[in-house]
């Protein structure tokens, strides 16, 4: 009896791991459609022990679902993944992101993670400049928008709708060689700034302005398919949103969260996000198509903790200068 009693612990420490990191998984999501699809049936292709749920939309809403789930006491996500630091550090100052420091992260970047491992970055969607072919002039530099050929060409989408265009704002405003000058000069040119990416880019590509912000994959792609538009990674560098995941403190699953988590920053999952069109956050994952080498990518520098902080004194900077 004590020769079986020992065999079957041993057994239960063996499949251990396996079990710890089996049963449902509920992940919020503000991914495309079949972007969260397809990450989904790629994790589940590694985990088939784990069954993955998901609640998917624009990352104002997901925050108001779980802002709602959070009052009432019964937060349901296991994990986020949704599109920018800057909310992740507001998660993380109310403590409902739970560490995860042992997660493999020696291959990224400094900057690209949490220190202390509450948040991850996947992925590296980046704000540049849009031009219609037809432009007179085409922009080297942020700075270009600021020629005359530009007066009334410009469109940006705004801060107050778009969260990477709050990103954008709050890192080329923290630019020394930028600064609020430079949104002031935009203002100054009889900019239209309103919107999200979406109407920014077809403006631009409809000629009704000839000059944009967009994020990189919408005008790459759209590129590809014969628009009459071309992308600028400007002199200065570019923002970023990075789509980062994060584990919820209230996770009822943390070892399968932990599981997801790795998957995404695993070489696997980051091959994946190029083949899906995105600039991977790991370094040594090839750009998609249409991309530039990533040595030829500048990142400029961005505190998400500040961001945080200064988020509605810069909007409401940006709203006396663009109105909205």
């Amino acid at each position: 009896m004590r020769t079986v009693a020992l065999a079957a612990a041993f057994a239960a420490l063996l499949t251990a791991p396996a079990l710890a990191q089996s049963g449902k998984l509920m992940l919020y999501t503000s991914q495309p459609n079949a972007d969260a699809q397809q990450t989904i049936d790629a994790f589940m292709a590694a985990h088939p022990e784990i069954e993955v749920e998901f609640f998917r939309d624009g990352t104002t809403k997901v925050m108001a679902k779980l802002a709602g789930e959070f009052a009432a006491g019964a937060p349901q996500p296991d994990v986020l993944l949704i599109a920018d630091t800057v909310t992740m550090e507001g998660l993380e100052a109310d403590g409902r992101l739970m560490a995860y420091p042992e997660a493999d992260t020696s291959a990224y970047p400094a900057g690209l993670m949490d220190p202390e491992g509450h948040y991850f970055s996947t992925k590296l969607i980046t704000t540049g400049i849009v031009y219609n072919t037809a432009a007179p002039m085409v922009p080297a530099s942020y700075k270009d928008l600021l020629a005359d050929d530009a007066a009334g060409k410009i469109a940006i989408p705004s801060p107050l709708t778009s969260g990477a265009a709050a990103i954008t704002m709050a890192t080329l405003t923290s630019d020394p060689s930028l600064g609020w000058d430079f949104y002031e000069g935009l203002a100054d040119q009889d900019t239209l700034a309103q919107g999200g990416n979406g109407g920014v880019y077809r403006a631009v590509a409809g000629g009704e302005k000839l000059y944009g912000f967009v994020v990189d994959f919408l005008a790459i792609r759209n590129k590809a398919d014969g628009a009459p538009i071309d992308f600028v990674f400007p002199t200065e560098g570019v923002s970023a949103v990075t789509e980062p995941v994060a584990i919820l403190s209230t996770t009822q699953n943390p070892e399968a969260a932990k599981a997801f988590v790795d998957f995404l920053l695993s070489p696997e999952g980051q091959q994946l996000a190029a083949d899906q069109g995105y600039l991977a956050a790991h370094p040594d994952i090839a750009p998609p198509e249409g991309f530039p080498a990533r040595d030829g990518i500048k990142l400029m520098e961005f505190d998400p903790a500040d961001a945080l902080a200064n988020d509605q004194s810069n909007k409401v900077k940006f709203q006396d200068l663009f109105g909205g």
